[in-house]
């Protein structure tokens, strides 16, 4: 929504405004109007006003001619704001009154019958859900489509040795399949947490009016089908007052970020010449303005700096909702700026961390070196000995340790130690156990 489609004026809300004797002070409207965050509700909005007119006028509670009127209204106010000829009003306070007050303008006072059997608080709750309900959709589809490069690199670097690590350590061998399998699950439960959430979500509030639901005789199983909901929600009180669909919501979107940010921050350490396991393409880099030599992964920085923001999306919403008495509070206004927000920060990070691996490079030869020098076959030997010499673990573990110390000190690698050199450690080894000291042997073991 740009400046010119948003407006002020002095005039009173003609919506509720029968009650009250003066305007809202500027301040006021400043503090209680919303439009400049649910403007992006307009399209849900119209859609369940055309399915509670389609029920108002099924229910005979207003006349078929009416409802055309509303629902040929409705339609012209979208093209409008498709269009971006539409003008948002501050003075009206949220997208419902902006939409009311157009329809009115366009087809008279009969617009007024639209709210019949319905209060902002069920209308927001069902506007806020559908949208929850599609941006779960479109976070589901760039998940999966972030696990798709994912798995095409591990096909294609299914025999990549790569160093394994704790503690940012040299541990065991393994494949840079394997490493990348590991936020291929992540993904896999992101994904699965997007699908629970929409489906635990998709109950329809609308009917429940302000809290009570009402005494005209509507049909909410008729607008739950109208709208792609499961069914009505069972207690209206809860319906309008709910909001932990959207905290779910901001769950999924902190979780896969902090998911996304573990695999960023190790592509920023591959990058490094220290590492040197991966090259970024220029279009996922950037440069200094100082020192020319220079080539940054701003864009996995950027993921990983960006989950802050979801981060604090949750806790600004939990912390919101904590202590709110039901049913519906003015508070609840602000649950809306942090989940459009998340989806967007959620959905550029997805895009981001898609084009930067589709587009990596990762050097084999310097990853197989570095694990060559990391002694990650020490387990290996100490497996060894449990196998061949019938050493109990504890023992083969201590007996190993002496073995790698040994190199360390003849700054030798494992597989340079001669056999009278694990002799020295101990006599029972026989030269079958430099089978175990190739790290391709070592992954081989472990893919059984």
């Amino acid at each position: 929504m740009t400046k010119k489609q948003l407006s002020t004026d002095n005039q009173s809300n003609q919506m509720w405004g029968g009650r009250f004797d003066t305007q809202p002070s500027d301040i006021m409207q400043q503090i209680n109007a919303s439009i400049g965050v649910d403007y992006r509700l307009w399209r849900q909005d119209i859609d369940g006003s055309l399915a509670h007119c389609e029920m108002l006028v099924k229910q005979k509670i207003i006349s078929g001619d009416d409802g055309q009127k509303i629902i040929e209204g409705l339609k012209q106010v979208a093209q409008e704001i498709e269009s971006a000829q539409f003008e948002f009003k501050v003075e009206l306070e949220d997208i419902h009154m902006n939409i009311e007050s157009r329809l009115k303008d366009l087809i008279g006072d009969v617009a007024g019958k639209l709210h019949t059997a319905r209060s902002r608080n069920d209308q927001v709750a069902t506007d806020f859900r559908l949208w929850v309900r599609e941006a779960c959709d479109e976070l589901a589809v760039k998940v999966e489509n972030f696990q798709n490069t994912l798995q095409s690199l591990s096909k294609e670097h299914k025999k990549t040795i790569m160093p394994g690590f704790t503690h940012l350590q040299v541990a065991q061998p393994v494949t840079l399949a394997m490493h990348l399998n590991a936020y291929v699950q992540m993904m896999t439960r992101d994904k699965s947490r997007i699908e629970d959430c929409r489906t635990r979500l998709n109950e329809s509030p609308l009917g429940a009016c302000a809290l009570s639901g009402t005494g005209f005789d509507t049909d909410r199983v008729y607008t739950a089908q109208k709208l792609g909901f499961d069914k009505p929600m069972e207690s209206t009180m809860d319906a309008v007052s709910a909001r932990d669909f959207a905290t779910e919501f901001l769950f999924v979107c902190a979780q896969c970020g902090l998911h996304l940010s573990r695999l960023a921050e190790e592509i920023i350490l591959w990058a490094t010449p220290q590492f040197g396991f991966v090259n970024l393409s220029d279009e996922w880099s950037t440069g200094s303005s100082i020192m020319p030599q220079k080539k940054n992964p701003d864009a996995a920085e950027l993921v990983r700096a960006k989950t802050g923001r979801l981060n604090a999306n949750l806790i600004q919403l939990m912390t919101v909702m904590k202590a709110l008495p039901l049913a519906y509070n003015k508070d609840m206004q602000e649950d809306k700026a942090g989940v459009f927000e998340s989806f967007d920060t959620l959905s550029l990070c997805l895009d981001a961390m898609t084009g930067m691996l589709s587009t990596a490079q990762f050097n084999i030869d310097v990853m197989k070196k570095s694990t060559e020098s990391g002694y990650a076959t020490a387990t290996e030997i100490a497996d060894w000995l449990v196998r061949n010499l019938n050493m109990p673990f504890r023992e083969a573990h201590h007996v190993t340790g002496l073995i790698v110390k040994l190199a360390e000190g003849k700054e030798y690698q494992l597989d340079q130690l001669t056999l009278s050199d694990l002799q020295s450690i101990e006599p029972k080894i026989t030269d079958d156990i430099f089978n175990s000291l190739s790290l391709d042997k070592a992954i081989e073991s472990r893919l059984k």
